[in-house]
């Protein structure tokens, strides 16, 4: 298939909110979506904002500090939008030879990211600017085998989006479940027989990690032990490594101790601080979390809905110059009501299949996600002319 440019099937558009009739403010993220601005418009001039409407696209041209990524997106969940002066709006000219959706795939592709960056240019910053973007060259098969491809992202698309809502619901059951039984109703002046007021390291212990040394970094980064870090925190409750066997070799270069699957891991130091996400296998971890583990064992979620509740509190104690920061007397310091084992052990068992379809549906999405992967470096085998 040849190559095209991309500059012969796109156009810039500069249409400006002079009349103020779009107040919907949208930034482009580097996951290539639109999201909601968290800018301070506050005696903003919004007239000389970009519009652009559903079906274009915005893109911002500055790709250093921006995690070599491109900030490319296409509108499709609003009408229209405003967005800022600084992106540059355009659209496809004709969509009979050129679908959208089948562009978009195309920007969302790794390998487009490393173009951009390589063709970026400038001193202060470096930008990929629309000549250059116009300049890059993709192959535009017929618009049936177009129609194909992308309808074939976005089955998979429809089903992560499921999968998502249903996760969501299933945590709001947890969630549910943990309040009714432990906080709704519940007079801590006046508390139900055999509770009482204590702390939160009587319930659960606070563990540290550590990062490998050089000698150990093939076993835990490329091989075979699964390594937990602030960067796995994930929106939902568990985080996944792919699980695999740990050998005997692997294990005797595992310096710190690895834990066991659903145990809940939170970011000590950083941006991230009081973060929490549950392991999807057994993993190790790094010296910026803590793993939080019940001193009964077998209460692993009940411990997690715990953390869940009093990390608000934890976070605020959270201290530092440089950066926030949790240490284990905050921990310490926390107050909880502690209850009766047999109730945790309760909650800890009616949760278990709520946790266990969380997993399965995330582990899920995983695998949809490497298809879509998978898809999108089809686009550019043809003839081994990859970007």
């Amino acid at each position: 298939m040849e190559f095209k440019r991309l500059g012969d099937y796109i156009r810039e558009v500069n249409v400006r909110n002079s009349e103020e009739t779009v107040t919907n403010l949208l930034g482009v993220s580097i996951s290539k979506e639109f999201i909601p601005s968290i800018a301070n418009t506050i005696g903003t001039d919004m007239s000389t904002y970009k519009i652009v409407g559903k079906g274009q696209f915005a893109y911002g041209p500055v790709t250093s500090r921006n995690g070599d990524k491109v900030s490319i997106a296409l509108l499709d969940g609003y009408d229209n939008a405003i967005i800022s002066q600084a992106y540059t709006v355009f659209e496809v000219t004709d969509r009979e030879q050129l679908l959208p959706e089948y562009l978009m795939m195309w920007f969302r592709r790794p390998e487009f990211d490393r173009y951009a960056r390589f063709h970026s240019h400038g001193s202060a910053r470096e930008i990929f600017d629309w000549d250059e973007l116009c300049d890059v060259l993709l192959p535009i098969p017929s618009i049936t085998r177009q129609r194909e491809i992308v309808a074939e992202y976005e089955t998979l698309a429809n089903r992560i989006r499921i999968n998502g809502q249903m996760i969501a619901k299933l945590e709001e059951t947890a969630q549910a479940l943990y309040r009714k039984m432990f906080v709704d109703g519940i007079d801590k002046e006046n508390l139900p027989e055999g509770w009482r007021k204590g702390r939160f390291t009587e319930i659960v212990s606070i563990c540290g990690g550590g990062t490998p040394s050089t000698d150990e970094s093939a076993y835990w980064y490329n091989g075979e032990i699964p390594f937990y870090s602030p960067g796995d925190k994930t929106d939902s409750y568990y985080s996944l490594k792919t699980e695999k066997h740990i050998t005997e070799k692997g294990l005797a270069h595992c310096s710190s101790k690895l834990y066991p699957k659903n145990t809940t891991f939170v970011t000590a130091r950083g941006a991230t601080t009081g973060g929490l996400a549950m392991a999807g296998c057994a993993m190790a971890m790094n010296q910026t979390c803590y793993a939080l583990i019940g001193k009964d064992d077998t209460m692993p979620f009940y411990v997690h809905q715990l953390a869940l509740e009093t990390m608000a509190s934890l976070k605020n104690e959270a201290v530092g110059a440089t950066f926030e920061a949790l240490v284990t007397k905050d921990f310490e310091s926390t107050e909880i009501l502690i209850v009766p084992k047999e109730k945790m052990m309760k909650y800890n068992e009616e949760a278990a299949i709520v946790y266990h379809n969380i997993l399965l549906k995330q582990q899920e999405n995983l695998k949809l996600t490497e298809l879509q992967s998978l898809l999108l470096a089809k686009m550019g085998k043809e003839k081994n002319k990859v970007l």
